[in-house]
């Protein structure tokens, strides 16, 4: 089984490109389309990885993250930011995750950015 990496991007569209180059790749794949589904999610799953969008329909990327790290329970796990709107600096302190990655974004340099999380 591959490691475990959990998606949380609104735009269907998207997340089954996400997912698709993320199977494809031999990793084993979630998804929410919303902050809903994801914190029910998160309640009961440990992924090895989660990819985030910024802006969700019924919440914010960046306040997920910083929720999350800010559990014991959840800290460890690494969060990658996606977003084609915010700046990578600022969104990488404001919410404390891991990784950015710009949207539109490159297979191979999105997959790189995965893996070297992945790998740490």
């Amino acid at each position: 089984m591959g490691k475990r990496i959990h998606i949380v991007e609104d735009d269907e569209d998207i997340r089954f490109i996400i997912y698709y180059i993320l199977t494809d790749s031999g990793y084993t794949v979630t998804e929410s389309g919303t902050a809903k589904e994801f914190l029910n999610y998160i309640t009961s799953a440990e992924p090895d990885l989660i990819l985030m969008d910024v802006m969700l329909p019924d919440g914010n990327g960046i306040e997920l993250c910083r929720n999350l790290k800010e559990n014991p329970q959840k800290s460890t796990i690494p969060v990658i930011i996606m977003s084609a709107h915010a700046a990578e600096k600022s969104v990488l302190e404001e919410a404390c995750a891991e990784d950015f990655i710009s949207k539109p974004f490159d297979i191979n340099v999105f997959l790189a950015v995965v893996t070297k999380q992945l790998s740490l």
